[in-house]
C-alpha cells in the first residue's frame, strides 16, 4: 500500500476521537468565547466567529497537530481599549490590519520571536493579563457594574463590590450574584471531583446546563419569570440568518491615525506571543512530541484573524488551555480543531435563543478563575524558587503593563532582564562584546554514538538563545545531543528553562539530551532553571549541585562508589602521564571512586600555551591504579594526524598476526618488544571490540579518555565501564 494510501486510512481510523474531543472542546470553547468577547465589550457572537474562523481555516493550512484556536485570554485588554477607543467597526480594521501582521510575520519567517523575551517577563506579562480579566470581570460576576480608568483601580475596587453585594437588597441582584458566586465554585471544586462520567462534561458547561436549566425551572415549574435582573443577562445573540444578514464591513476611515495603529501593533504583539507560547506548550503535550511548523501556523492564523475580523469576529490565537483538553480527550490531528468549529456552528444553528437563558456574572465567573489561574500566588512562589532576580523582573513587568500597556510592559521586563545581567556579572562590555559573535558551535562527532556536540561560548541568553535553538532544532529527536556551556561565562533562566524542555523532549522520542559543563557556575538557588555564571576563581563548590552533579551523585550510590565534587589542585601523579608533559593542571572535581582509590574518574581542568595562545580546557578522564608493572605506552584510534606523525619519526609499534589492530589502532612506546610482548590476544581483541578511547600507561597507572571535553552522564557510564573490564584484562595478563 502506498504512503498516502496509509495516510488516508490511520486519519480515518483516529477520525472518531478527534470528533468526540472536537465535541468536548467546543463544549468549553462555547460559554469562554461568549464570556472573552463581552469581557472585550464586543457583541457576544464575535468570540464565537473568531472560534468557527479559526477552527476551519487553521486546521486546514495551520502547522500545528493538536492546537485548539479561537478568541484568547491575552487579548482582552488590547481589545478592550482599541474598542473602547476606536469604536466597534474600527477595532474590526484594526483587527484585519493585525492579521495581515501577523500573516507577514509568519512569511518572513519571524516565529523565532518569541526566543527574544525572557521568561519571567513573559510570566510577568501573563500576571498581568490574568489581573486585567479578574478585576474587570469580577464586579461583572457580583451583579455591581463600575467603570474606571485602568486596570488597578478595578483590582482595588473589589473590597468594596464584596461589601456592596453582600448587602444588596434588589432581588435581581441577589440572584445574579449568586449565580456569579456559584459558577466561580464549580470552577474552582469541579476538577476535584474525579467521575470519569462527570469529566466528560467540562466545569465550563456545565454552568451553562444548570444556567439555563434554572431559568426553565422558574418558567415551566413555577410558572414565574427568571428571578435574575435583565441587565445582567446575556442579550443579542442572534440567530443564524441574522448574523449572515447583518455582516458589517471594518470601518477603515481612521487608518490614518496614531491611535489605530498602537491598537494595530498591540493586538499583533499579543496575539502573536500568546499563539508561539500556546504552539510551544501544546507540542509538549503531543503524544506523539512532534514538532509544529510555527511560521506556517502564523499565516494561518493572520489569514483565521483577517476572515474573522470582516465577519465581526476577534482575533484568532493559538489557546493552550483548550488545546490541553484535546490531547487529554484523544485527539491526534488537526481534524479534531476542524470539528470544535463544526459543533460550535451547529449550537448557533440549534440553540442560539437558549443561549440567552445564561447570566452574565456566570460567564464572568468562567474569566475571573481564568485569570487568578494566570496570576495565582503559586506563579510567583515558582518565579521566587528560581531566583529573586527573577522576581523583580516579573513585578517590574506586571506594574508597568497593569499601569501603562502591554506593550510597555513588555518591553520594561526586556530592559529590567539586560539591567539585571549586566549588575550580577558587573559587566557591559561580555554582551556588547559577543552579542553579535557566533556563540554556538554544533557538530557530530566521527566516535562511539555518532553523538550531535554543541558547545556554547561567551554567554547565553535571551538575547542570543535562538543561536542554540537553531541548532538545536535541526537535530532528530531521537538521536544523542550534548550541549556544553563550560565556555560559557553566563547562562540566563530562560536559556536552563528550554534545556529542560529539550532535555524532556529528547527522553520521549528515545533520544538523550545532557547539558554539561555548569559544575563551574554559580547560583543562587537550587532551581534547576535558575541563572548561571562562571566563578573567575571556583575554589568552594557550593552546596546547591548542578543537574549532572546530582546525577553523578546518584551514579556513586548505584555503583557502589564515592563521589566527591570538590575541587583538588594536589594531582602530581597526572604529571607522570605524557600527556600532560607540555600541559598545566589546574584542579581536578567531580570525582568518582572506589573506596581503595583503584578506580578514579573526575572532571579535569587544564591549559595548553600561554599568554594570547592559552587556551583553557575542561575534560572528564578515567585514571586507574594497576597492581603490576607494565610497559609505559599511549594508545589511540589511528587518523590522519597519527600518519602525519610516522613521517616525522613517531612510529607506529605493529603487532604480528594482528593487522587489523595495526592498521585500526596508533601504539606508540619507547620499550618495543615489551610492548608487543604484553599486547596478547585478550588484550588486542578487548580493545578491538570496544569503543576508541586514548589509553596511557605510565608503568603503574593507566589515564583513559573519550575526547577532550566534559563527558555526559551516559558517557560516563561508558568510561567507567570501559575502564574496570580494562583493569580485569589487564590483571590477568
Amino acid at each position: 500500500m502506498s504512503p498516502r494510501r496509509n495516510k488516508i486510512k490511520d486519519f480515518f481510523k483516529v477520525l472518531p476521537k478527534n470528533i468526540f474531543s472536537g465535541f468536548v472542546v467546543s463544549l468549553i470553547a462555547l460559554p469562554l468565547a461568549l464570556g472573552l468577547a463581552m469581557a472585550s465589550d464586543a457583541p457576544p457572537i464575535a468570540g464565537i466567529i473568531a472560534a468557527i474562523v479559526g477552527g476551519i481555516i487553521v486546521s486546514v493550512l495551520g502547522g500545528s497537530h493538536v492546537t485548539i484556536t479561537g478568541p484568547g485570554n491575552g487579548l482582552v485588554g488590547v481589545l478592550l481599549v482599541a474598542i473602547t477607543t476606536l469604536g466597534l467597526d474600527s477595532a474590526y480594521a484594526a483587527i484585519v490590519c493585525s492579521g495581515v501582521l501577523i500573516m507577514a510575520l509568519g512569511f518572513f519567517r519571524m516565529g523565532k520571536l518569541a526566543d527574544f523575551f525572557p521568561s519571567s517577563a513573559i510570566q510577568g506579562m501573563l500576571a498581568a493579563i490574568g489581573l486585567i480579566i479578574l478585576g474587570k470581570q469580577f464586579h461583572i460576576m457580583l451583579a455591581h457594574k463600575i467603570a474606571k480608568e485602568d486596570a488597578l483601580e478595578y483590582l482595588i475596587e473589589i473590597p468594596y463590590t464584596i461589601n456592596d453585594a453582600i448587602h444588596y437588597e434588589n432581588k435581581g441582584l441577589i440572584f445574579a450574584a449568586l449565580a456569579g458566586i456559584i459558577s466561580l465554585s464549580i470552577m474552582m471544586f469541579y476538577a476535584k471531583l474525579r467521575n470519569k462520567y462527570l469529566q466528560l462534561v467540562p466545569a465550563p458547561m456545565w454552568i451553562v446546563i444548570l444556567s439555563i436549566g434554572f431559568s426553565y425551572y422558574f418558567e415551566l415549574v413555577l410558572h414565574e419569570k427568571n428571578p435574575i435582573s435583565k441587565q445582567y443577562m446575556i442579550s443579542g445573540i442572534p440567530e443564524i440568518q441574522e448574523i449572515i444578514a447583518t455582516i458589517k464591513l471594518p470601518l477603515f476611515s481612521k487608518i490614518g491615525t496614531i491611535s489605530f495603529w498602537s491598537s494595530v501593533i498591540a493586538i499583533t504583539l499579543i496575539a502573536s506571543i500568546e499563539s508561539l507560547l500556546s504552539i510551544k506548550a501544546v507540542d509538549k503535550l503531543d503524544p506523539e512530541k512532534r514538532r509544529s511548523n510555527v511560521n506556517k501556523d502564523l499565516k494561518a492564523l493572520g489569514l483565521a484573524t483577517i476572515g474573522s475580523g470582516f465577519l465581526g469576529g476577534l482575533n484568532v490565537v493559538a489557546v493552550i488551555a483548550r488545546s490541553s483538553v484535546n490531547v487529554n480527550n484523544g485527539a491526534s490531528n488537526r481534524s479534531s480543531n476542524f470539528m470544535h468549529a463544526t459543533f460550535l456552528v451547529l449550537f448557533i444553528v440549534l440553540f442560539s435563543t437558549q443561549l440567552t437563558r445564561i447570566p452574565l456574572p456566570a460567564l464572568m465567573a468562567i474569566l475571573v478563575y481564568t485569570g487568578y489561574k494566570l496570576a495565582s500566588p503559586k506563579v510567583i512562589t515558582k518565579i521566587f524558587s528560581i531566583g529573586k532576580e527573577q522576581l523583580v523582573i516579573f513585578f517590574v513587568t506586571l506594574f508597568v503593563t497593569l499601569k501603562i500597556g502591554l506593550i510597555t510592559g513588555i518591553l520594561a521586563g526586556v530592559v529590567t532582564t539586560f539591567i539585571i545581567h549586566i549588575i550580577l556579572n558587573k559587566s557591559i562590555s561580555l554582551f556588547i562584546r559577543n552579542v553579535l559573535k557566533p556563540n554556538v558551535l554544533m557538530y557530530q562527532e566521527a566516535q562511539g554514538n555518532h553523538n550531535f556536540y554543541v558547545s556554547v561560548k561567551h554567554f547565553c541568553s535571551f538575547l542570543n538563545y535562538y543561536k542554540l535553538k537553531n541548532k538545536l532544532d535541526a537535530v532528530p529527536e531521537n538521536e544523542d545531543v550534548i550541549v556544553d556551556f563550560s565556555m560559557c561565562s553566563f547562562v540566563d533562566h530562560t536559556v536552563m528553562e528550554n534545556m529542560h524542555d529539550y532535555q524532556e523532549l529528547f527522553k520521549k522520542r528515545g533520544g538523550n539530551f545532557d547539558v554539561i559543563g555548569l559544575d563551574m557556575h554559580d547560583t543562587d538557588s537550587k532551581h534547576p532553571f535558575a541563572l548561571r555564571r562562571l566563578l573567575p576563581v571556583p575554589n568552594i563548590i557550593k552546596n546547591n549541585l548542578t543537574r549532572r552533579q546530582t546525577s553523578m551523585e546518584e551514579l556513586a550510590a548505584d555503583y557502589e562508589l564515592k563521589y566527591s565534587s570538590k575541587k583538588h589542585k594536589n594531582v602530581d601523579y597526572l604529571n607522570s602521564f605524557l600527556f600532560f608533559n607540555t600541559k598545566n593542571i589546574n584542579r581536578i572535581y567531580n570525582q568518582l571512586f572506589f573506596k581503595d582509590g583503584t578506580i578514579n574518574l573526575f572532571d579535569i581542568e587544564f591549559s595548553e600555551g600561554e599568554f594570547i595562545a592559552k587556551e583553557v580546557i575542561r575534560s572528564t578522564m578515567l585514571h586507574i591504579k594497576l597492581n603490576i608493572t607494565i610497559p609505559e605506552f599511549t594508545l589511540d584510534r589511528e587518523g590522519f594526524l597519527e600518519r602525519v606523525y610516522a613521517f616525522a619519526g613517531f612510529k607506529d609499534i605493529p603487532i604480528q598476526d594482528h593487522t587489523d589492530f595495526s592498521r585500526r589502532f596508533y601504539l606508540l612506546g619507547d620499550n618495543e618488544q615489551a610492548i608487543k610482548t604484553f599486547f596478547n590476544d585478550d588484550l588486542i581483541h578487548f580493545f578491538e571490540s570496544n569503543p576508541y578511547y586514548h589509553v596511557e600507561s605510565n608503568g603503574t597507572s593507566l589515564l583513559i579518555f573519550g575526547k577532550e571535553r566534559l563527558a555526559s552522564i551516559k558517557e560516563i557510564k561508558a568510561l567507567f565501564d570501559f575502564g574496570k573490564r580494562l583493569k580485569d584484562v589487564i590483571s590477568s595478563v
